[in-house]
């Protein structure tokens, strides 16, 4: 009988750095943001459109061209977009690469579901989903690897399903030393919305919002988001 194969995934070194960086940060980081929605009327704006396009989970879909169902924050940390979106009556869930992240999401919102995992290689099924978000969490991928991930975002939801995404503009890369107080070491990214746009629809996803907002303190940078809807997926495109 032959021996058993073992077979050694070597992890990339964003996402290690990045789930190092976020473990390190998460209390602080909780802690310095349980509040911060409040003050932000365009963040609650867009969340509260995703809401009303994918359901509310017990009322049917405002937008005839999706279905209520179930939803993921994908890169949740300590879950507050996560209990927002589920306290507007969404059935949504949380995914984080940072176990100490998940850890403090589970204390704060025992009534929901939340989960270790990468955005990288998610463990859903094939057109589960009836919303996606991803709110400042494409930001640690290096900017070649997003094809595969909104790839990734198109494969698990279902045709007339939303993503919605929040990030920094710019080009560039931004080297983090320094976070909420504590040293550590990752890489962030800024990008171009109209790029950002153009990979969503190359992977099938079609662009329905688009809101660029000014900084403002202690932010540097204009700030994004972009709500999306899945076309049909590939089999059913004839």
């Amino acid at each position: 009988m032959a021996a058993d194969t073992v077979v050694t995934v070597i992890e990339p070194d964003f996402l290690t750095a990045t789930r190092a960086a976020y473990d390190t940060v998460a209390a602080s980081y909780a802690e310095q943001l349980r509040d911060h929605l409040a003050g932000e009327p365009f963040d609650r704006a867009m969340l509260d459109a995703f809401a009303s396009m994918v359901g509310t989970g017990t009322d049917a879909a405002t937008d005839a061209g999706a279905d209520a169902g179930p939803v993921v924050e994908v890169g949740c940390g300590p879950g507050r977009i996560t209990g927002y979106l589920h306290r507007l009556g969404l059935d949504i869930s949380g995914i984080d690469l940072s176990p100490a992240m998940i850890e403090i999401a589970r204390a704060a919102h025992p009534d929901i579901p939340f989960t270790v995992g990468s955005m990288t290689a998610l463990d859903l099924a094939d057109g589960g989903l009836a919303g996606l978000v991803a709110w400042y969490s494409i930001i640690h991928t290096p900017p070649e690897l997003l094809p595969g991930v909104f790839a990734e975002f198109r494969r698990v939801l279902r045709p007339g399903g939303r993503v919605l995404l929040a990030f920094q503009v710019g080009d560039e890369r931004v080297r983090v030393e320094q976070a909420y107080g504590h040293s550590v070491s990752a890489d962030a990214y800024r990008l171009p919305p109209e790029h950002i746009a153009e990979l969503l629809t190359a992977a099938g996803l079609t662009v329905e919002a688009r809101l660029v907002r000014a900084a403002r303190p202690p932010e540097k940078m204009p700030q994004a988001y972009l709500i999306a809807k899945a076309g049909a997926a590939p089999e059913e495109v004839h």
